[in-house]
């Protein structure tokens, strides 16, 4: 198969999954996830004379298309949360941040250990890729209620946004760190190569007390970055406003944003906390500016979308899945009854009513954008446990992300204003 037909079966072939499955009132990004795991399948009655699958460096081409999926997602993300609405939103939208993800992690990574056999270290970085919510399916649905004027009262979609927008950039730094735990001092070549743009590992030298050590300076030195890098372009975008088109912009942002993510890769910081951060610094100091970058990157990650969770599809190998299948379904769900658990505790100092904060837990239920970035990231690592882990990836999305979605509609429906 030729890199031109695979290019176009991936975006066509996506385009219309999702499409189809927009039809049937579920998931776009399910659509194309199963549509990647049938391309896998068909593929090889399209090899080449030699047996050649796949064009020559698709698979070097990969961890790239990750990393953009996730810096595009995080910066809509950060140009979606202002100021104003996080302090109107208070206490709740800081304790979703971290509460929610903390306790379903944890809860995984024992389940993970007793129902698998994984090591701590293994559980715990799978537990973590698993933990996070996704904006793929959790910021689109928000911002449509948004608009609508539902759950405005009580700041409750301001509390879902930010909240489930950090909530991922904490679990792919523990995600990290468990990867950190797992390969000692080869973790920084390993992230890099996974375009995490999260390195909490070795930056205080290898092993287990330099991964922890260095961890809360990756934090902080990440958000640092992103908060300069913030401050420079809106400068930057305000004196020349009238100058450099909308397309511009959006390109020298993603272009800045990427190349934050390599010097996160070099200096081991959480770089995708300065993406995020980048978005949110443009909203404060240049909101016209801002709104025309929000609205450019929705079409990018039209692109973007169908590149991330096809591809994800394609990695996924059946019989890694069907190893796993019962297992790794109760301790999803048993991981989903704990993060249930940490959103009613994270919106208990609320004004929200019992209703209000019962869709908060529906709203953080999908899973979809990070497990599909993340899912493979063990399997390069080569971990034995690689294939399961990418299995049950998938299993998270195509069980989580229809049920989260659906729950939202029926959601706001009948528990919100």
């Amino acid at each position: 198969m030729s890199f031109e037909v695979l290019f176009f079966a991936v975006l066509a072939g996506g385009w219309l999954a999702g499409r189809l499955f927009e039809r049937l009132k579920l998931p776009a990004v399910l659509g194309m996830t199963l549509f990647g795991v049938l391309l896998a399948i068909l593929a090889p009655l399209f090899a080449g004379e030699n047996g050649q699958v796949w064009p020559g460096g698709f698979w070097e081409l990969v961890p790239f298309l990750k990393s953009l999926a996730l810096v595009v997602i995080l910066l809509r993300a950060g140009l979606g949360i202002s100021r104003r609405e996080l302090q109107r939103a208070g206490l709740p939208a800081l304790l979703m941040t971290f509460i929610p993800c903390l306790l379903e992690g944890f809860a995984l990574t024992a389940l993970l250990m007793w129902l698998l056999d994984f090591s701590f270290f293994t559980a715990g970085l799978t537990a973590f890729m698993l933990a996070a919510v996704s904006p793929a399916v959790v910021v689109p649905s928000m911002l449509d209620l948004r608009s609508r004027g539902l759950g405005q009262r009580n700041g409750i979609i301001t509390v879902i946004l930010a909240g489930a927008s950090v909530d991922d950039v904490f679990a792919i730094t523990m995600f990290t760190v468990f990867l950190g735990l797992a390969e000692g001092a080869a973790v920084p070549v390993l992230a890099g190569e996974a375009g995490l743009g999260v390195s909490a590992a070795a930056a205080a030298g290898p092993g287990t007390l330099g991964t922890l050590l260095g961890l809360p300076l990756a934090l902080f030195g990440g958000l640092a970055i992103g908060l300069l890098l913030g401050l420079v372009l809106a400068w930057w975008f305000k004196k020349h406003h009238e100058s450099i088109r909308a397309t511009e912009k959006m390109l020298l942002l993603l272009a800045s944003a990427l190349f934050l993510v390599q010097i996160g890769n070099w200096f081991h910081l959480a770089a995708l906390l300065g993406v995020m951060a980048v978005g949110f610094v443009l909203l404060e100091k240049a909101e016209t500016v801002a709104h025309e970058l929000a609205a450019k990157l929705g079409k990018i990650w039209i692109f973007a979308q169908i590149l991330l969770f096809v591809i994800i599809g394609l990695s996924l190998e059946l019989p890694a899945l069907q190893a796993v299948g019962g297992k790794a379904l109760l301790a999803l769900a048993l991981g989903l009854a704990a993060r249930s658990f940490g959103v009613l505790l994270a919106t208990w100092p609320s004004a929200m009513s019992l209703k209000e904060r019962w869709f908060c837990v529906i709203a953080y239920l999908p899973k979809a954008t990070v497990q599909a970035a993340l899912g493979g990231v063990a399997l390069a690592a080569g971990l034995p446990e690689g294939r399961l882990i990418l299995a049950i990836a998938v299993l998270a999305i195509v069980v989580t992300a229809p049920l989260g979605l659906i729950g939202i509609r029926l959601g706001a429906r009948y528990l919100l204003d």
